[in-house]
């Protein structure tokens, strides 16, 4: 039988069992380690969907890539490999266009923030490129700074001639700051700072202790005004989420909307690990003025300005709807900034009012 009759079986046998009441069995796909905190809050919430639907539904969690790899993880989830995906849009650029659009430096000053701005995009905007499936909620990386092996950064005039690791949008945002990107693989960003093949690298704070960052790297510039996200997805095949029961469908919305304010924390709290070590091993963190800020973000405006031309030359989106989107985000941002300094989250980048002193 081919692998399409067996898809089509599968969605038959899950109608099946919802009439018959029998145990739905799902299966999640993830590529991120199994021992990060963020795979730990995805078993976490298979576990609270059994417990919610009292043992009606099951998800099997796959992380480590050992389902889909992270380039496949969408396609798989709309072709029936998995019933449920994580992964993120950078890992198949030009499939999210609009969507994309949130990974530009908006001035995203947290995680936090910018996973709350996430989800309240896709609610306002619903891009029909997610129409192959139903998103459950979103999540982003915190925005990436200038970590450095041995120059200190604390001006814009600092990073020119600088050779900095950045693949894909970070590479645009290297070299509109002055530096020279390289696409250097993130595991072997260690080896290549350690030799001097690069001087640094842009990227979370967080990875300063996930790849160990902290021991060939003497400074950080907190430049988190300029720098990229990551838009993360969680998704479930729109046929299963159609074959679904009501009560189970249910269980499933309130949930997305728990994990959307867990999901933020958790992407947030992991920077604390990466900063605590790097302060241990005396790492030096730069922070800029909010008028030094300005200045990059001038520096890197025409980065935005590049990919809304793109986007409304290949994608069809008009300029009036561009900017709505994006007066949109910067309007959340705000919003969610206000939020996270009402709530007593902490972040280690962001305004003062937000970030721990």
């Amino acid at each position: 039988m081919g692998k399409s009759k067996w898809v089509v079986l599968g969605f038959i046998l899950l109608f099946a069992s919802s009439l018959w009441g029998q145990e739905i069995r799902l299966k999640f796909a993830s590529y991120f380690p199994t021992a990060a905190k963020q795979s730990k809050l995805l078993e976490e919430f298979c576990k609270d969907v059994e417990k919610r639907t009292k043992g009606k539904v099951k998800v099997d969690f796959y992380g480590g890539g050992s389902l889909l790899e992270a380039t496949k993880v969408y396609d798989g989830v709309v072709q029936g490999i998995a019933d449920i995906g994580f992964s993120h849009v950078e890992y198949t650029v030009g499939r999210f266009p609009v969507t994309e659009i949130l990974d530009l430096p908006h001035g995203w000053p947290s995680a936090y923030v910018s996973s709350h701005v996430a989800n309240d995009f896709y609610k306002k905007f619903t891009p029909a490129e997610w129409k192959d499936t139903k998103p459950l909620w979103f999540n982003t990386s915190p925005p990436s700074v200038l970590i450095l092996a041995k120059k200190p950064v604390s001006k814009l005039e600092d990073v020119k001639g600088l050779t900095v690791r950045g693949p894909g949008r970070i590479a645009e945002v290297l070299k509109a700051l002055g530096a020279t990107p390289k696409p250097v693989p993130m595991p072997e960003v260690y080896e290549a700072m350690a030799r001097g093949v690069v001087e640094g690298c842009m990227t979370p704070v967080e990875t300063l202790g996930s790849f160990r960052l902290a021991d060939v790297a003497k400074h950080v510039t907190m430049c988190w005004a300029v720098g990229p996200i990551y838009t993360f997805y969680v998704v479930i095949n729109k046929k299963v989420w159609d074959g679904l029961p009501a009560d189970v469908k249910k269980v499933f919305e309130e949930l997305a909307v728990e994990y959307e304010e867990k999901a933020a924390r958790v992407w947030n709290e992991v920077e604390f690990d990466g900063y605590e070590i790097a302060k241990q091993k005396g790492v030096n963190f730069i922070y800029l003025s909010p008028e030094e800020l300005k200045r990059w973000q001038e520096a890197v405006s025409p980065v935005n300005e590049a990919y809304y031309a793109d986007l409304e030359k290949k994608a069809g989106v008009s300029r009036s709807q561009i900017n709505t989107m994006v007066s949109f985000i910067k309007e959340r941002i705000a919003y969610w900034t206000k939020k996270q300094k009402e709530a007593g989250v902490k972040s280690i980048t962001g305004p003062e009012e937000i970030r721990i002193k």
